[in-house]
């Protein structure tokens, strides 16, 4: 019995495995590059409006130490964070923010969103 057969009906076969003997290394990594380009994501362009409220944001949540979700945009790709903003470091223009893994030090200029976690449970 081969383990990688799979039953599809009244049909048993191999399913992606099949086409891979006859694909070369290159066409693989080629795959695989463009899978990877497929995944990227421009970097959002912020107005003034933008840049401002994110300041504010930021602000107000370091003083309430409070949980918050920040998006930050890197190589193509949108991370998103969750934390409590431990200092905003302006000499460097970064902030570190106290994760339940350790800090981060994520540079300003990466940020395109903040926003205060509040609790949706009501006691």
């Amino acid at each position: 019995m081969n383990k990688d057969l799979k039953q599809h009906g009244s049909m048993k076969e191999r399913g992606s495995i099949k086409w891979t003997s006859l694909m070369l290394p290159e066409h693989i990594a080629q795959l695989r590059d463009w899978q990877e380009e497929d995944g990227r994501v421009e970097r959002p362009e912020l107005t003034e409006w933008d840049l401002v409220a994110l300041q504010e944001e930021l602000e107000l949540v370091s003083k309430r130490k409070c949980q918050t979700h920040i998006k930050t945009w890197r190589d193509g790709r949108i991370i998103h964070n969750r934390g409590t903003i431990e200092k905003i470091d302006v000499h460097n223009k970064a902030i570190i923010l106290a994760e339940p893994f350790g800090d981060l030090k994520i540079p300003i200029d990466d940020i395109i969103s903040v926003q205060s976690v509040e609790s949706s449970r009501r006691e």
